[in-house]
């Protein structure tokens, strides 16, 4: 079990020293500036996340931390996407948001998994 927690945990690094990249390779407008630094907050975020849920004190502290990176990974998708949109987000970096929907489907289980555990 400890071996897929960090797996998880690579994954969530991996994640962010991605967006960190695509960041970096943004044409420097405004739209760009403003977003680009938003999706570098909000997509280091849940590696930052993960690491405090990993050190939870309780199951809802835990459910509550892992709720904060949901909340975090689903910015950076909606922020990506605004990014693809509007033609700023080169067509390489599309694995980057295929990454996010696959951690927000983990996530949204694990919180799930987590919360009916609680319940029992």
């Amino acid at each position: 079990m400890n071996e897929r927690r960090y797996d998880l945990e690579d994954r969530l690094i991996n994640f962010s020293a991605e967006l960190i990249a695509v960041v970096e390779e943004l044409p420097p407008t405004k739209a760009s500036s403003h977003l680009g630094g938003q999706l570098l907050r909000s997509g280091t975020a849940p590696a930052l996340h993960y690491g405090e849920a990993q050190s939870a004190e309780s199951q809802k502290d835990f459910i509550h931390k892992m709720k904060g990176a949901l909340k975090e990974l689903r910015e950076s998708h909606i922020n990506l996407r605004i990014l693809e949109k509007v033609n700023l987000l080169g067509s390489a970096d599309l694995p980057t948001l295929v990454e996010c929907n696959e951690l927000i489907r983990i996530f949204k289980k694990s919180i799930e998994t987590a919360e009916r555990n609680l319940s029992k």
